[in-house]
């Protein structure tokens, strides 16, 4: 019997103002709530790095920007988990060092200590975390659900493809309101 687990990426302070959309938040809090009600573990997944950033190579377009942006925000506020999905008692937190979720993170360990076969994909950006982690989710052989409003990036229309177009080919996408956690 399989086992879902929601995915819950790069909710962070830093991350979440980049991508206003007043009705993201609340879609993603009806997900959280519906896994938790269907007694579906909830994993919150971060970025994170050590105080210096030792991790972020010179090279590193994407990490050495959210690296400055957090420091200006505060580096503990900044990479903090936003106040509206903070994780509650039992909800699993993974740090992870790349775009993927499995990228630097004990997150394999994790799904394999719990049985979890199925991962339910949320998070910011589709085009970044949601797409990094389901390509290494599927090479690992995991069950895909990608909730698609759920997910929010800069370009609706790369969205919109990643959504309709790309992630169909590994993952069955849905809503929230259709999503059904088993």
């Amino acid at each position: 019997m399989s086992r879902q687990a929601l995915m819950v990426m790069d909710i962070q302070n830093a991350v979440v103002a980049r991508y206003p959309d007043p009705g993201y938040l609340p879609r993603l809090r009806e997900a959280i709530a519906r896994a938790r009600a269907g007694g579906i573990p909830v994993i919150h997944v971060v970025v994170g790095f050590r105080p210096g950033y030792p991790e972020i190579s010179a090279n590193n377009k994407m990490f050495g920007g959210l690296a400055r942006r957090a420091a200006a925000a505060g580096e503990e506020a900044g990479m903090a988990i936003h106040p509206e999905v903070t994780p509650e008692p039992g909800d699993i937190v993974v740090t992870k060092r790349r775009v993927s979720a499995f990228a630097g993170s004990d997150l394999d360990v994790v799904l394999r200590a719990g049985g979890i076969d199925h991962l339910v994909l949320t998070g910011i950006a589709t085009s970044g975390v949601v797409l990094s982690t389901l390509r290494e989710a599927a090479d690992r052989d995991l069950t895909l659900t990608v909730l698609a409003d759920a997910c929010l990036d800069s370009d609706p229309e790369v969205h919109r493809v990643l959504t309709e177009k790309v992630f169909p080919m590994q993952a069955d996408v849905t809503t929230v309101a259709e999503w059904t956690p088993a």
